[in-house]
């Protein structure tokens, strides 16, 4: 048994998404703003808080207020004009998470409760989960009541105002509510809750573009109780993990849980643990007996000492006349629990080892002198093997009678963000063992009885590239279309290359190796080689047309030509603005590397720009190709993709206006800026570069020497000799690298517009309203 996948509708940003999960690990990636902590919320609401009812208003997709507001002055037209109220339809706008399992014929037995058939024989099985209202008539009554009881204030006011001599008319108020909406904001714990239902597997369909087709319900009834019971343990380590204060959790039962109230201290989960399993006094067994003869043993010595201690005391008490002859005496005794030894800052404590005076000693510091990336590691850690205890009903905890019969055949652990605080390498580390401390029991392991399913959101790169393809999902952030916001998708990053194989094989080890940071970027720009790669940023970051490229989150992933478009498969499926920065490589007829020329029938050996784009390996329909020719628009996708190769400019060199071709960075660079090079002082390629701009009579020489003289080497020297340059700004990008740049630059302006991020006009009504209440990513959209 595990959870295939799950669908969030009408959650926040997440309009129709479905999100498929691992058999083992789940990994949710993405940039900033796209979805992931919707997800993990959506999860912890609909799953780990059902008796909380967490739920805001703002919970509800933003785009769809306006339609409930629609809904709610249909309602008030109707009851104005004294017509039969239209009927509530709820159901477009109501947030829902489904839960598809695969289960087995032979685990029938744990899902009793919602089979959708009397024959079902094993299979897929779904259940909705949705937060819609208890009673919609008296939600329509008591709105209708609250207008109208705002409409009579509001006419009471102005008839005041009269009296007072003041305009009816100025005298206007916003007296609440003045929509449905504004209604629900202060009342939706009040009106609403969650239902579950049972879901039909045959009418489960694959996404479409992305999006999830959830079925209707066509009037099937609620089911009663969690179908949840019994079947999944849920346990969570929320981001908010209280670092810098010593919380204490607000749970008395004992029981190791990932709510977010559950404190870091290391201590107070030993409490916790210590109650759950180890506790001597709760179901004693023959290995407890010492321990409780030895508690025994203590506390009568230690209430002889009480005795001893207050006898003098009590003596004086005599002489106020208490107590009297028929007065109850006062006896002091004392109750030794374990666990209150626990119950201090110095009950977990970090041993430090020196010596002193050539001896070894042992010097102890309470936890909280350690750096809050170990109280950290240590504390997931330890919760980890909590959660599975608890799971497995270790020690004392098979005998609590508040537990269920059986043991649920599914453990899902939700881990939002365990980057916090942690070392990158820290981070690799916990994401490779975390899994494995969740399975280290004796009936888990590599058995199948018991299944194990960790989600984690994550912004960490080095958590991303240490986790396999296959676990990744990736949330893109898709631009306002039909919606009033923009929304979110989830991609499945392990089938982004289909049955490419050995692509996906090069990809996976390529990332793994750059240790880029691709699946949190707001685009990409992948550049040529090593000189590119210490140049274009550093175009970017001198001269102030590129600052916008400055404040965003661009990733530079330096892979030549060749090998550019094997991440084809990946920047389409995943849909990420990316400008591919790389040489033309013109060849001659006999295939050898040729300096670029006009009319030579001439081609190109670059195989982004003959398999990717523009698809084309005649050198001269390259080189006429005009800047908007050189972008692709994936209009499904909603994203661009744009090369950026050597084109031809205008110089003049020695007095002679000529069309200048390039054929490396390199000689674009010189070619863009002859005049500063013909007197730049250095070494190594700058002075041959000047050697060759001063020996040569036209540019074809130019262009031939410096293709010589690029044969020694020396280009990654070359770009770092660069940025010694006193003035920066003075070096000048080529055109093709400046005209990418910019456009890339417009790219992201366009795509912050369209995602919200930057707004074009206030819009008053609704989102100040959101960013008041706060709702997680469903603000910022």
């Amino acid at each position: 048994m595990r959870i295939e996948f799950v669908e969030i509708a009408n959650f926040r940003k997440l309009i129709s998404t479905r999100i498929g999960l691992s058999a083992d690990k789940t990994v949710f990636v993405g940039a900033n703003n796209s979805g992931k902590t919707s997800a993990i919320t959506a999860l912890r609401y609909f799953l780990v808080d059902r008796e909380r009812t967490s739920f805001c208003f703002n919970d509800f997709t933003l785009s769809y207020w306006p339609g409930i507001d629609a809904m709610g002055s249909a309602w008030e037209a109707a009851h104005v004009a004294q017509q039969p109220l239209p009927e509530s339809e709820w159901d477009a706008f109501l947030p829902s998470l489904d839960v598809w399992m695969h289960v087995e014929e032979n685990e029938v037995h744990y899902v009793q409760g919602i089979l959708p058939t009397l024959d079902w024989a094993g299979g897929r099985l779904g259940v909705r989960v949705r937060y819609e209202p208890k009673d919609q008539e008296q939600l329509q009554k008591d709105y209708l009541t609250a207008r109208s009881d705002a409409r009579d204030l509001q006419t009471a006011g102005a008839a005041l105002a009269q009296e007072k001599g003041q305009e009816a008319a100025k005298f206007q108020v916003a007296i609440w509510p003045q929509t449905l909406v504004e209604f629900l904001q202060r009342r939706v714990t009040r009106y609403f809750t969650i239902k579950t239902y049972v879901l039909d597997p045959a009418a489960c369909v694959d996404p479409q573009h992305g999006r999830a087709q959830p079925q209707a319900l066509n009037g099937s009834e609620p089911i009663d109780g969690d179908p949840f019971k019994g079947l999944i343990r849920i346990d969570e380590i929320s981001a908010q993990r209280g670092f810098g204060h010593a919380g204490e959790s607000n749970m008395d039962d004992g029981e190791a849980s990932g709510s977010a109230s559950t404190s870091r201290k290391l201590s107070s989960q030993l409490r916790q643990y210590y109650k759950s399993h180890l506790d001597p006094y709760e179901s004693p067994d023959a290995r407890d007996l010492l321990a409780l003869k030895a508690i025994e043993e203590a506390q009568e010595a230690f209430n002889v000492r009480l005795s001893d201690g207050f006898e003098s005391p009590l003596k004086e008490m005599h002489t106020l006349g208490y107590p009297g002859v028929t007065d109850p005496k006062l006896n002091i005794s004392t109750r030794l629990r374990p666990v209150e030894g626990l119950n201090h800052d110095a009950a977990v404590q970090f041993v430090v080892p020196i010596r002193a005076a050539g001896a070894p000693i042992n010097l102890y510091l309470p936890e909280d002198s350690n750096g809050l990336g170990y109280q950290n590691l240590i504390s997931m850690v330890f919760r980890l093997m909590a959660f599975r205890d608890s799971w497995m009903r270790v020690g004392k905890a098979k005998n609590r009678t508040s537990d269920e019969a059986i043991i649920p055949p599914l453990h899902l652990v939700l881990i939002e963000e365990p980057e916090v605080h942690l070392h990158t390498q820290v981070q690799q580390v916990f994401i490779r063992q975390a899994h494995k401390i969740l399975r280290n029991h004796g009936h888990l392991g590599a058995g199948s009885d018991f299944v194990t399913q960790m989600v984690v959101s994550t912004h960490s790169s080095h958590i991303a590239h240490e986790c396999n393809f296959d676990s990744l999902r990736y949330f893109r952030r898709l631009p306002a279309s039909e919606h009033a916001i923009p929304t979110s998708c989830v991609v499945n990053v392990g089938q982004a290359f289909g049955d490419e194989q050995e692509t996906k094989r090069f990809v996976t080890r390529y990332l793994k190796v750059t240790h880029c940071d691709l699946f949190f970027a707001d685009a990409a720009v992948l550049i040529e080689g090593p000189a590119e790669r210490i140049l274009v940023p550093h175009f970017v970051n001198s001269h102030a047309e590129f600052d916008k490229l400055a404040e965003s989150y661009i990733t530079w992933l330096e892979i030549g030509g060749s090998h550019a478009h094997k991440l084809r498969s990946l920047i389409e499926k995943i849909g990420l603005t990316t400008l591919v920065v790389t040489d033309i490589d013109s060849q001659d007829a006999a295939g050898s590397s040729a300096v670029p020329v006009r009319g030579a029938n001439y081609t190109t050996r670059n195989h982004t720009l003959k398999t990717w784009w523009p698809e084309i390996a005649d050198l001269d329909a390259l080189l006429d190709k005009s800047e908007a020719e050189k972008s692709k628009a994936y209009d499904a996708e909603k994203f661009m993709l744009r090369v950026a190769y050597q084109c031809p400019i205008e110089i003049d060199f020695k007095g002679t206006k000529t069309e200048a071709l390039a054929y490396t960075l390199e000689d674009a660079i010189v070619v863009s800026n002859i005049e500063l090079f013909a007197t730049l002082p250095g070494g190594g390629l700058i002075a041959k570069f000047r050697s060759d701009i001063d020996n040569s009579v036209n540019f074809s020489a130019l262009s031939a020497a410096m293709k010589e003289t690029l044969k020694g080497g020396g280009k990654a020297e070359f770009a770092l000799d660069l940025l010694e340059m006193d003035n920066p700004s003075d070096l000048k990008p080529p055109k093709y690298i400046r005209e990418g740049l910019l456009w890339l630059a417009e790219q992201l302006s366009r795509k912050q517009t369209e995602l919200g991020l930057v707004t074009s006009a206030p819009v008053k009504d609704y989102t100040e309203a959101a960013a008041e209440a706060g709702s997680g990513d469903q603000v910022a959209a």
